[in-house]
């Protein structure tokens, strides 16, 4: 079942390849490979340049993610910030009366009540993205540091034509999001990214030299700037004069985690995930449930039905477990186990369901992938969130702050309550394929609630039906929203077996709609071809971007 607009097909290419939702990011990283740097490399200077010409989905006040396939093992960075030391449940509820409620975790965990708010100054956690990129850099990086800045600076010094994809949700963010926000800390917003009071339109130039000199900055000091110089004071004192909770103390202390990357087996392949505080322990859980069921012989409503429950299973576990691992560690082995598989998997019947988390024995998003000549692969998502984070700017600095603290419980007892010095609950992951010990490649899909979902579909579509990384994410999608409530993209009731096996769904019980296709994830994958010959990529057909190669 094709998307109507696909027509894209797989870039094939014998040395590298770069893939992601903007083609001038995309083109910044290709750059870098021809001028001999790594994947690492590459996938920092798409990641930077990104910030720039995507900034409604990341920015330099973003949070980032890594697999780095250093070419024999797979190492994960968690570059995510920690909410600020006067962050208390007490203070959010001070503060927060009449603010903009949470939906952080999304579908039936979402809670109405005793949730922090989305936009503004209580949202806000130390940035985690440039210490990311400089941290990715020390490890592994080929080309100075400095290097990796020049297109991103560039596109915001002189400015560049905005892209349409990118442009429309600019557009939302300015009418639907911005509109109601009133207060000192968004009047640099409307400044920066609604000159003359409107997003940029398609086509049209857009210059942001305040970013321009940021990264220059971050760029020259590799990123101590942001940390602990200019830019953190800078912060500090808006902060501190718009009731902001975040200080240059706060910013000093920041520090990123390499991780030991988390997988699952499925079907004789290896599906990896950074371990939590992130939420891709959901994608590996509902595969362990879907690898008890065999797909040959089942009908599109069977295998539709049995995803989205076993989808349901994983989002309820990761959202009554996961937190920050520091302060309250998920029993991950456990959660993970096959039998504990086993169990969850006989609570999926004939009908749609609103499963409880399980009791297992204790012991707004860019994504882009990378890969180079001597095989080093890099999955990176990068994320301030929700359209444009915060919608808070410090003046001069020309970037938005993340709101990721929206991403925290306020319910006593949770292990994601929100706390200080604490990590949220992140949606953001990046994710990783390997074969009999051998790297497959990287792959994502961003948008929130969607990504483990997206995981899920990409996966099943390259292992259980034998698609290349462009069929995979050309195929339409199903979105889990919340409750019984499912989301269908167009293109799944394009044919006559479609139709039917969406109106099998509703009678199973799935409350199931026919939306646009926005929301639904912007996804990227590069595989290694056998024999050496090199690699085959794909980029999501829903957003701007592409896969080059060379």
């Amino acid at each position: 079942m094709p998307l109507p607009h696909q027509g894209r097909k797989p870039v094939y290419a014998p040395r590298g390849a770069v893939a992601t939702s903007q083609p001038l990011a995309a083109a910044a990283g290709l750059a870098v490979l021809r001028r001999g740097g790594n994947a690492v490399d590459a996938a920092i200077a798409t990641a930077i340049a990104l910030t720039v010409v995507q900034p409604g989905s990341n920015d330099i006040g973003s949070d980032l993610f890594a697999l780095v396939w250093d070419g024999r093992e797979l190492h994960g960075l968690n570059a995510s910030g920690r909410s600020p030391a006067a962050f208390t449940p007490e203070v959010i509820r001070a503060r927060s009366a009449g603010a903009v409620p949470s939906s952080a975790l999304g579908g039936a965990q979402a809670v109405a009540a005793e949730v922090v708010p989305e936009r503004g100054w209580l949202p806000v956690t130390v940035p985690g993205a440039p210490a990311g990129w400089r941290d990715l850099h020390e490890r592994f990086g080929a080309l100075p540091f400095a290097d990796l800045f020049t297109d991103a600076i560039a596109y915001a010094e002189h400015g560049y034509p905005v892209s349409p994809t990118v442009a429309a949700g600019w557009d939302r963010a300015v009418r639907l999001l911005h509109a109601g926000l009133h207060g000192p800390e968004f009047a640099e917003w409307s400044r920066v990214f609604a000159p003359g009071g409107r997003a940029p339109r398609a086509g049209e130039r857009w210059r942001n030299p305040d970013a321009a000199r940021t990264l220059g900055l971050i760029a020259d000091s590799r990123a101590e700037a942001f940390y602990a110089g200019e830019i953190a004071a800078a912060i500090d004192r808006f902060a501190a004069a718009t009731g902001g909770l975040l200080t240059a103390e706060d910013l000093a202390k920041h520090t990123s985690t390499w991780v030991e990357p988390i997988s699952t087996s499925y079907r004789g392949y290896d599906v990896w995930e950074i371990p939590p505080n992130g939420q891709g322990i959901a994608a590996l859980l509902a595969l362990n449930s879907l690898e008890g069921y065999d797909p040959a012989g089942a009908s599109l409503e069977e295998r539709l039905h049995r995803q989205i429950e076993a989808m349901k299973l994983g989002f309820a576990d990761a959202h009554a477990y996961v937190a920050d691992p520091d302060v309250a560690p998920a029993p991950v082995g456990a959660l993970l186990d096959k039998a504990y598989a086993a169990r969850r998997r006989a609570l999926i019947s004939e009908r749609a369901s609103v499963p409880p988390p399980g009791e297992p024995l204790r012991g707004g998003t860019v994504y882009l992938c990378t890969a180079d000549a001597d095989g080093m692969m890099v999955s990176l998502i990068q994320s301030n969130y929700m359209g444009f984070g915060s919608h808070v700017v410090v003046p001069g600095t020309g970037f938005t702050l993340q709101n990721r603290g929206a991403g925290f419980a306020l319910e006593a007892g949770h292990p994601n309550i929100a706390a200080p010095g604490k990590r949220p609950f992140h949606t953001i992951i990046p994710g990783f394929l390997t074969r009999e010990g051998a790297a497959v490649g990287p792959f994502g899909v961003m948008g929130g609630h969607m990504q483990p979902q997206g995981h899920v579909q990409v996966v099943l579509g390259c292992v259980d039906d034998h698609l290349d990384p462009q069929e995979a994410l050309g195929r339409p999608r199903w979105y889990w929203h919340t409750g019984t409530e499912v989301r269908v993209e167009p293109g799944m009731v394009a044919d006559d077996e479609g139709r039917a096996a969406v109106d099998g769904l509703r009678r199973r019980g799935h409350e199931v709609t026919v939306a646009d296709p926005v929301g639904f994830g912007f996804g990227q994958a590069i595989w290694r071809l056998p024999d050496g010959a090199g690699y085959v990529a794909g980029s999501e057909p829903r957003a701007d971007g592409q896969a080059v190669g060379y």
